[in-house]
């Protein structure tokens, strides 16, 4: 009985260990934020000052990474990974509202860009095109003013 007993404790330690080991195996690390290189065929000064902002953002000189995203912003309006760049510093000196917002016209601009897309930076905000979920009353109507809401 006791050798039972034992069977059963360890193969239930097992079963335990497998369970913890595979919770922590499916548990990615977060990829650190890098900014992003500009596409191919944008201005040459657009490309100049994100490389002169990424160093500054490697730096941890997030102000002076925010100028020099911002110049770039302004000199390639078109490109998703200026504004993605710029959100980076954005978020990084603690303005969130302006980030969101560049991080939103990044996807915009860049809509097929599975970086931008599946960045950890952009998540928080979801998907601007995705139908708000709405909840119901018992009685089937939607309940007023958007309320229970969640539109990830």
């Amino acid at each position: 009985m006791e050798s039972g007993g034992a069977m059963k404790y360890l193969s239930m330690l097992g079963v335990i260990l497998l369970l913890v080991g595979a919770v922590a195996c499916s548990k990615s690390r977060a990829k650190p934020l890098v900014p992003l290189a500009l596409e191919p065929g944008v201005k040459p000064q657009a490309v100049t000052l994100t490389e002169q902002g990424t160093q500054a953002y490697q730096a941890k000189q997030f102000d002076d990474a925010k100028n020099y995203f911002s110049q770039a912003v302004a000199a390639a309006p078109q490109s998703g990974p200026a504004h993605y760049n710029h959100a980076l510093a954005l978020n990084a000196v603690g303005d969130q509202e302006q980030a969101r917002q560049q991080f939103m016209e990044a996807a915009n601009l860049a809509p097929g860009d599975k970086v931008i897309w599946d960045s950890p930076a952009l998540s928080p905000y979801g998907n601007p095109e995705a139908p708000k979920k709405s909840k119901r009353l018992p009685d089937g109507t939607r309940m007023p003013g958007g309320y229970g809401g969640g539109g990830r």
